[in-house]
């Protein structure tokens, strides 16, 4: 996906970060435990730029200030070939990508076919399944979303 023009998105997190915020979110609210954002370090202008976007989410949204109830709103970084847990956690993406679908949501590009045969279905059983609330309204939310473009507005 192209990334828009404007300078002045990149002050902005982009729509999928925000999506993950909100499932962990809605994922620790249901848990009443917080939680803490540990992210696999890369370059550090890079990481600087991510922590600005975070911090202007977490305190120049209502949005943002009211999910700081319980996500631990500075992100910790650290050196994933010395983090196991990370590694874990690159591994289960790796996962997800090449074997996890949503046809229904139009997620229907190519798998890896030992992957989606021996975890696909076990993916879906996993991902985080819960209510969420906006404006008054309760909605069903799920902790696997497609976003075809992450620089698009709206919800989708």
């Amino acid at each position: 996906m192209k990334k828009p023009g404007q300078a002045r998105l990149d002050e902005f997190l982009r729509k999928d970060h925000v999506f993950l915020l909100e499932r962990y979110f809605y994922f620790l609210e249901a848990q009443r435990q917080h939680g803490l954002l540990v992210m696999d370090e890369v370059e550090k202008a890079a990481d600087r730029k991510f922590v600005r976007q975070l911090e202007a989410y977490f305190t120049k949204t209502s949005t943002g200030r009211y999910r700081t109830a319980w996500i631990v709103p500075t992100p910790f970084f650290v050196s994933s070939d010395m983090t196991y847990p990370v590694q874990a956690a690159d591994l289960c993406i790796y996962c997800l990508n090449w074997g996890f679908r949503l046809p229904s949501q139009g997620m229907n590009g190519p798998t890896r076919t030992e992957i989606a045969d021996e975890f696909g279905r076990w993916l879906g059983q996993l991902q985080f399944k819960g209510e969420g609330e906006k404006d008054g309204r309760v909605f069903q939310s799920w902790g696997i979303v497609y976003v075809p473009n992450p620089y698009a507005p709206g919800r989708t």
